[in-house]
């Protein structure tokens, strides 16, 4: 129900340039999702590393299919490329966790 409401309060133009920018990406044409290509500081390292089993397997299978097609300088055919609306983050909660976890551990250790 939340979703519904920010997506109305958002501006179709602004929706639109989102649209745009996303499938102008790279990644979108390799099958990888956002949180597939974020950079691994040791929050994100800790927080990969607490996925469930096939959620790490997907996102692993994801990597793989990119950097073979990378390698060989193709993209998949426009039906198999992420879609904005599937592209979810799915690694952005485990990560918020985790630095949470590394904060509260950096002000204990204050005291």
């Amino acid at each position: 129900m939340a979703t519904r409401r920010v997506v109305a309060e958002v501006p179709a133009w602004k929706r639109a340039l989102q649209r745009w920018a996303y499938y102008k990406s790279y990644f979108p044409t390799l099958g990888l999702m956002r949180d597939d290509c974020l950079y691994e500081t040791p929050a994100v390292q800790e927080a990969i590393r607490r996925l469930p089993a096939d959620v790490y397997d997907a996102r692993q299978f994801r990597i793989s299919r990119a950097l073979y097609l990378s390698g060989r300088k193709e993209i998949l055919p426009k039906d198999e490329w992420t879609k904005m609306e599937e592209d979810v983050r799915y690694l952005t909660p485990y990560i918020k966790e985790v630095e949470k976890e590394i904060e509260e551990r950096a002000e204990w250790n204050k005291k």
